[in-house]
């Protein structure tokens, strides 16, 4: 960034959120040089291949330092790519700032000061439904879209405890009243070599706990011919049907 940005530059958005050590890069990012986003508040845009430049408004407030680099805040470069993002890169986002510290109070109270601006209205609806709970992005998507299902409200980060009431199994995403759980499983984390211990885990959540469990991958949250509305209100009514006809011991939701 030394090398390319000018002393009237600053570094904003998805770079920015890359700089603060914040996951705003596109998902191509991992096999693809991803697009420098650089833009001033007083002089001409930049005009260079791979970079995207402009002219915005900024607050001195708005922008530190960073090792010698002039960059947008944590708090400012949250708002942008809450609002400038596609909706489910955008959640995790704003789930990433959380995490890393930024008050989602004070996210709430800014709100107001970008009346007009580009994506103002999908920012005041993310910034409410963000939280530092989440651990991954396709989570925060995922979280997303089960809110947009017309779902309870699911607990990111649910704990199974087992016959001890020690807590052993996090469930990504849960509806512990009616046991409905999703999982997302990434290709880091999930692969050839856990499959056996991936299986076992959920049968043990159906069987031991009454859980009703769906599994979700990359193509099932991101793909445009995916349909995880729909697989999670199926999901979750069979949970329903089956926690209706559940014993006492089964919806006991200390386990």
């Amino acid at each position: 960034l030394k090398l390319v940005v000018p002393a009237h530059g600053v570094v904003v958005d998805t770079t920015a959120g890359w700089l603060h050590g914040v996951d705003t890069l596109p998902r191509s990012a991992i096999h693809e040089l991803p697009r420098l986003d650089v833009y001033s508040s007083q002089e001409s845009r930049m005009r260079r291949g791979g970079v995207r430049s402009g002219i915005r408004e900024l607050r001195p407030s708005d922008v530190e330092v960073v090792d010698g680099l002039r960059v947008t805040t944590m708090h400012r470069t949250a708002l942008d790519v809450g609002r400038l993002l596609w909706r489910y890169d955008a959640i995790g986002a704003l789930d990433g700032f959380l995490r890393a510290g930024v008050s989602q109070a004070d996210l709430l109270d800014d709100l107001d000061r970008f009346k007009g601006y580009r994506g103002v209205r999908q920012l005041r609806a993310l910034v409410p439904l963000a939280t530092p709970l989440a651990e991954s992005n396709p989570e925060s998507a995922l979280r997303l879209i089960w809110i947009e299902s017309d779902l309870p409200t699911p607990v990111p980060q649910w704990w199974v405890n087992d016959d001890d009431g020690c807590p052993i199994y996090r469930i990504d995403l849960a509806d512990p009243v009616h046991r409905y759980g999703a999982e997302y499983f990434g290709m880091a984390f999930h692969d050839d070599t856990t499959a056996h211990a991936d299986t076992q885990r959920l049968a043990w959540l159906d069987s031991r706990r009454g859980w009703e469990m769906d599994v979700f991958r990359k193509d099932d949250v991101y793909s445009s011919e995916a349909a995880p509305h729909g697989v999670l209100r199926a999901g979750w009514e069979r949970a329903r049907a089956r926690s209706s006809y559940a014993s006492p011991s089964v919806i006991d939701l200390s386990r």
